[in-house]
C-alpha cells in the first residue's frame, strides 16, 4: 500500500503525543526546591525507571534513523559492538560505580576532585561539555530529517528552501524538549523516557511487522546477514584500518561504552538519581542487555528495507533517497497507512527528545556542580542556585539548536559521525578514570598532562585524513583504546615517590 505524505490524522497524532510527553516531564519532576531535586531527583529514582532512562538517553534518534540505514548499506556487523557494551557496563557495575554512589557524588568529576584535585574536575567538566554539545548537536539534527521531510510533502512550505525547513525543524525538537528538561529537572526526564521508550519500542515493532507483510521482492540478502567479522586484514595498518572487525567492535564497543557510561554525565547523572548502589548496578546491567534488544531490531527494520526497496544504491539517480540517515524516514512518510504513519513518527521523535532532554539537564548539571559552584560559592541561597541551573539548561539548548545547524549540509551515516566527535575526547577522559581507580601514586599533573596527551593524540589521528580527503589512519572504534592507552602512559610519568 503506498500512502503519500503526511495526513491530518498523522499530524494531530504528532501533535499530541509532544504536548503530552511535554506535560508527563514537567509534572512527574514534582516541585524542585534544591540542586539535589533538580538534577538528581531527591537520590530515589526506581532502578528499572534508570536503566529504561539510561537506554532511552543513548538510543535517541540515531538508533531510529541511523542504524536501519546502515544495516541497508551495509551487513550487521555494527552489532558486535553490543558485546562490548555489555562487558563494559559490568566493569563500571563492579569498579565505577561503589567509587560514585560511596562518595555521594553529584556528577562523575567530582571523583576526579576527590582523587586528583580540582583543576582535573574543571577541565574534565569542560571537555565533557565540549564533547557533548558536539555529539548531541548531531544528534539533534538527525532528529530534525523526518520533520524536514513531511514539512517538505507540505504545500505550505513548497517555496521554502531545504535549509530553512532544516532549521525550523531543529528548533521544534529542542523546543519541546527544552520545556519539560526547564521545569521537570532529571526526574521528569527519567519519567517522560520511560514513557518515550515504550512508544519508540512499539513503533519500530509496528514498522517490522509492517514492512514483514510488504517485502514480495526476491533480493539476495546473503551478504547481509553477516554478525561477525574476522577478516583483520593482511597488514597491521590494514587491521586498524578495517571497519567493525571482530576484535576492533569489542574491544572498541568495551572502551567506548565505559567512557560514555561511566565518565559521561549524561548517563551518569541518571545513576546518581537511584536510591542505593545495588539499585544503580542493576540498572546498567539491564540496560546493556536492552541495548543489545534494540540494535537487533533496528537493524532487522533496515535489513527488510533493503528487500522492500529492492536493494536500489543511494547513489543510484532513480533512488527517492541519497543519504543512508533519510531511508527508515521516506519509508514511514511515504508507505505507512495514514494513523500509524504519525505513530511512528511520534516514535522517533520520543527516541530523539530523550537524548536531547537529558543532554541538557546533563550539561547545566556539570556547567553548575563542576564550574559555577566551585568559582562563584557554595553558600548562594537554594533559590538563587535553582535560577541559574535553569538558566544553564536554556543556554545549553541554544547552543545545541546553533551546532545542528552546521550539520544541515552533512551527507554521511549520522550516527559513526556523532560516535567519532565522542570517541576522540572519551578515550582521555576514560584514561584519567582509570588512572584515578587503579593508579594511586600519579599525580593530579599527571593526570592533567595525560589527558591532554590523550586528546591531542586523537586529533592527529582523526583530522588529518578528514582534511587531506584521505582513508582514515584507524577506524573510530580504536579511538577511545588508543587515548586511554596514551593517557595512562604518560600520566604514570608524574608519579607521587615512594615513602
Amino acid at each position: 500500500m503506498n500512502v503519500t505524505g503526511i495526513t491530518g490524522l498523522d499530524v494531530g497524532i504528532i501533535v499530541i503525543y509532544l504536548i503530552i510527553v511535554a506535560l508527563i516531564g514537567s509534572f512527574s519532576g514534582g516541585k524542585q526546591k534544591s540542586l539535589n531535586d533538580y538534577f538528581l531527583g531527591g537520590s530515589g529514582v526506581p532502578w528499572w525507571a534508570v536503566a529504561f532512562s539510561i537506554v532511552a538517553a543513548e538510543t535517541s534518534s540515531l538508533t531510529f534513523i541511523s542504524l536501519p540505514g546502515l544495516a541497508y548499506i551495509a551487513n550487521l556487523n555494527f552489532l558486535q559492538l553490543t558485546l562490548g557494551y555489555l562487558a563494559a557496563r559490568t566493569i563500571i557495575a563492579l569498579f565505577f560505580l561503589p567509587a560514585y554512589k560511596e562518595g555521594k557524588m553529584a556528577t562523575a568529576y567530582a571523583f576526579l576532585e576527590q582523587r586528583f584535585g580540582h583543576r582535573l574536575r574543571r577541565y574534565s567538566s569542560v571537555v565533557f561539555l565540549f564533547t557533548r554539545i558536539a555529539a548531541d548537536g548531531v544528534r539533534l539534527f538527525a532528529t530534525a530529517i523526518p520533520l524536514a521531510l513531511i514539512f517538505k510533502t507540505t504545500a505550505f512550505f513548497q517555496p521554502w528552501s531545504n535549509s530553512e525547513i532544516y532549521i525550523l525543524s531543529i528548533i521544534i525538537i529542542a523546543a519541546v524538549s527544552l520545556i519539560y528538561t526547564y521545569t521537570g529537572g532529571v526526574k521528569g526526564v527519567i519519567w517522560a523516557d520511560v514513557l518515550q521508550m515504550t512508544i519508540y519500542i512499539g513503533g519500530a515493532l509496528i514498522a517490522l511487522f509492517l514492512l514483514w507483510g510488504q517485502t514480495p521482492a526476491q533480493v539476495d540478502m546473503q551478504s547481509k546477514l553477516q554478525i561477525f567479522n574476522f577478516d583483520f586484514g593482511t597488514s597491521m595498518a590494514d587491521f586498524f584500518r578495517k571497519p567493525y572487525t571482530f576484535l576492533g567492535a569489542f574491544i572498541g564497543g568495551t572502551f567506548l561504552s565505559m567512557a560514555s557510561h561511566g565518565t559521561d554525565q549524561l548517563i551518569v547523572q541518571r545513576l546518581l538519581s537511584t536510591k542505593s548502589l545495588r539499585d544503580s548496578q542493576k540498572a546498567i546491567i539491564a540496560s546493556g542487555i536492552l541495548i543489545m534488544f534494540q540494535f537487533i531490531l533496528f537493524m532487522g527494520v533496515g535489513l527488510l528495507l533493503y528487500k522492500f526497496f529492492n536493494g536500489i544504491a543511494i547513489s543510484n539517480p532513480a533512488a527517492p533517497f541519497h543519504k543512508p540517515d533519510e531511508i527508515f524516514p521516506y519509508y514511514i512518510i511515504h508507505y505507512l497507512p495514514v494513523g500509524i504513519k504519525g505513530l511512528i513518527v511520534a516514535g522517533l521523535f520520543a527516541a530523539a527528545m530523550s537524548t536531547l532532554a537529558g543532554s541538557m539537564s546533563s550539561l547545566s548539571s556539570s556547567a553548575m556542580f563542576d564550574l559555577y559552584r566551585p568559582i562563584f560559592g557554595k553558600n548562594k541561597p537554594a533559590k538563587n542556585e535553582l535560577f541559574v541551573s535553569r538558566v544553564f539548561t536554556i543556554v545549553a539548548g541554544i547552543i545545541l539548536i546553533l551546532v545542528a545547524f552546521l550539520f544541515i549540509s552533512m551527507s554521511h551515516s549520522v550516527v559513526e559521525i556523532a560516535l567519532g566527535i565522542a570517541s576522540i575526547t572519551y578515550g582521555g577522559l576514560l584514561g584519567v578514570f582509570l588512572l584515578g581507580l587503579f593508579f594511586k601514586r600519579v599525580t593530579e599533573t599527571g593526570a592533567l598532562v595525560g589527558f591532554t596527551a590523550g586528546i591531542i593524540a586523537m586529533l592527529l589521528v582523526s583530522l588529518p585524513p578528514i582534511i587531506m580527503g584521505q582513508p582514515p589512519y584507524v577506524h573510530w572504534t580504536w579511538f577511545v583504546l588508543i587515548g586511554s592507552t596514551i593517557t595512562i602512559i604518560v600520566g604514570n610519568f608524574f608519579r607521587k615517590p615512594t615513602s
